[in-house]
């Protein structure tokens, strides 16, 4: 989990990554990728094109902000849940396997619901 937040952090202060995130219904987020533009950058990205893999994640951070908007609404923790979310999408990007034929918003959205699902027990236990 550490070794996630550094590498998230890493990707912020270098400008790899703009993130800003709120859920006040202002945010404007680049639009997803096709499937092509998609597939395309995991290949890039199995390559190890760095850009390729900020890219699939700045273009699925709508991904995070709808999952937190949609479970989390009233919650008063939601930038730490989409912060959370955010380290779930990242770890999405690294793990996903692209030849299975899938569109990644699928697995996506399973790694940022467990993300923030494991942080919300976790902040529960430690009560």
């Amino acid at each position: 989990m550490m070794i996630q937040l550094l590498e998230l952090f890493r990707l912020i202060s270098h400008g790899g990554l703009f993130f800003g995130l709120h859920l006040d219904g202002r945010t404007v987020f680049p639009p997803p990728l096709s499937a092509a533009e998609e597939r395309e950058c995991f290949e890039k990205m199995s390559a190890g094109d760095r850009e390729a893999r900020n890219r699939l994640i700045k273009h699925n951070l709508r991904l995070v902000a709808h999952i937190i908007k949609k479970y989390y609404a009233n919650s008063s923790d939601q930038d730490d849940l989409i912060s959370i979310g955010t380290i779930g999408l990242i770890k999405a990007v690294q793990t996903f396997d692209h030849t299975k034929g899938t569109r990644f918003a699928t697995y996506g959205s399973r790694c940022v619901e467990n993300a923030t699902q494991s942080q919300r027990t976790f902040s529960r236990q430690m009560m």
